[in-house]
């Protein structure tokens, strides 16, 4: 029997040159060889490239492009030091443009692959900055003693290591020059080790910036004031979470430092707590809103329903135009949120709020909640099947709402939900397109319109 050689490097088998065809969902690009798809990351459509593979399958391989016979004019010089290896940002090498149309494309490729369903209009793209855009973010921690003790940053791609960030661009500008400093301050609490993430969430504007430490043993009185120098020197504030999202507090009594958003087309400004769940990117979810509450065409006397309501991001500004609001919301700290931001805002008598499963619902459910002319849909990446399962049955029998905005972070089940509505109810898909919320990331946000047929 043959010895087996432990730790020995294992050469990686070299193809090409392939033709890039396309780009998929998470911004491989996508050749054939041999009759298998080759998945490419790093490579973009046009382009005819050399490829180390990094996992072979019976139908599929995995790849990174190592040599270009052929670049494509979309493709510009990443400009993180980190990128092809943080697992963060997967399109950096894109121009801007080059972004928005692999977006558009892999929106509506799913639409038509998956629901079988294209949309009357395709709307322009919403866009906004490329980088420095990002307010929330969860960053790993990791003790390595071979790589110099503590390191902060992203999980690399594909992998559960994590990348050493001393600056991260697609961060609101602050707090990515705060994370070699934060570093270095972890890197000195004797708990360093049993801190595994921590969270950034950050308001606009004048608002505050919050570090929440998720530690799995108690801090120190000493760790506790190494954190405090921290957070004065550098004006911020530390929250502390020993367990679930529930423990997070602040560590002082001055880190209790309100956050906030604003929705300026409102004149609204939303509280929020670090734990809770906003979007990323403030400038595109003033843009997103304002699109939203103008698509539902709002009359004075409608009743609308927010499905997935959250802190209310949606309902406060349609309260604003409606007779009534109903926003429905399956956690609880969130509905608590959205009512406490309702009555600072004085909308407490025309927009009411509930803790519901929407996962669980049924047609009884939703006859139960009442006539409503207009709903905004805003699911989790797991889409909203029953929801739309329950608004397909209903509109078989001419009722439900006459339109709806479905706002969604991931084509598949937006395609499989919308195939629902159409193929199983009484719907049309009016309008649909990509809202870049996540510029140099291949995440796809996007809005479509939904019109009831009448007759």
């Amino acid at each position: 029997m043959g010895r087996r050689t432990i730790g020995a490097p294992k050469a990686m088998r070299e193809i090409g040159p392939l033709e890039i065809e396309s780009v998929d969902l998470e911004a491989q690009g996508v050749a054939h060889f041999e009759g298998k798809v080759v998945f490419v990351a790093g490579a973009l459509a046009g382009e005819r490239v050399d490829v180390e593979v990094t996992r072979e399958r019976p139908s599929y391989i995995k790849s990174r492009a190592i040599r270009w016979h052929r670049r494509s004019s979309d493709r510009v010089e990443p400009p993180c030091a980190h990128y092809g290896v943080c697992g963060g940002c997967s399109m950096q090498h894109a121009g801007s443009d080059a972004q928005v149309a692999i977006k558009q494309r892999v929106l509506e490729d799913a639409l038509w692959h998956i629901g079988q369903l294209r949309p009357q209009e395709v709307f322009a793209p919403i866009r906004g900055p490329s980088f420095a855009y990002r307010s929330r973010a969860r960053l790993s921690v990791r003790w390595v003693d071979k790589k110099g003790g503590l390191i902060l940053g992203f999980r690399e791609r594909a992998s559960s290591y994590v990348t050493p960030l001393r600056h991260c661009p697609v961060l609101q500008s602050k707090a990515s020059l705060l994370l070699p400093a934060l570093r270095d301050c972890m890197a000195l609490l004797d708990g360093a080790r049993a801190i595994p993430q921590v969270e950034l969430a950050a308001g606009d504007g004048d608002s505050a910036m919050v570090w929440v430490l998720r530690h799995l043993e108690p801090l120190s009185e000493v760790d506790r004031q190494r954190l405090a120098n921290f957070a004065d020197a550098y004006g911020v504030c530390i929250w502390l979470q020993p367990g679930g999202p529930a423990t997070a507090a602040p560590m002082r009594p001055q880190d209790n430092q309100p956050l906030s958003y604003e929705l300026s087309d409102f004149g609204l400004r939303m509280p929020f707590s670090p734990v809770d769940f906003t979007q990323v990117n403030f400038q595109i979810n003033r843009v997103l809103v304002r699109r939203a509450v103008g698509l539902l065409e709002i009359e004075a006397g409608d009743r609308v329903i927010d499905f997935f309501c959250g802190l209310g991001n949606f309902s406060l500004a349609i309260a604003q135009r409606a007779r009534e609001v109903l926003g429905i919301e399956g956690s609880a700290p969130l509905v608590e949120q959205a009512m406490r931001n309702a009555r600072e805002m004085s909308l407490n008598e025309r927009v009411s709020y509930k803790t519901e499963n929407l996962f669980e619902m049924d047609a009884a459910r939703l006859a139960g909640l009442g006539i409503f002319q207009r709903a905004l849909l805003d699911p989790p990446r797991e889409g909203a099947q029953a929801l739309c399962e329950a608004l397909a049955s209903q509109s078989q029998g001419g009722q439900g709402p006459i339109r709806m905005v479905m706002v969604s972070c991931n084509p598949a089940t937006l395609a499989r939900d919308a195939a629902i509505l159409v193929h199983q109810g009484r719907w049309q898909l009016s309008a649909a397109g990509i809202v870049n919320m996540f510029p140099q990331t291949a995440h796809v946000e996007s809005i479509a319109v939904f019109d009831r047929l009448l007759v």
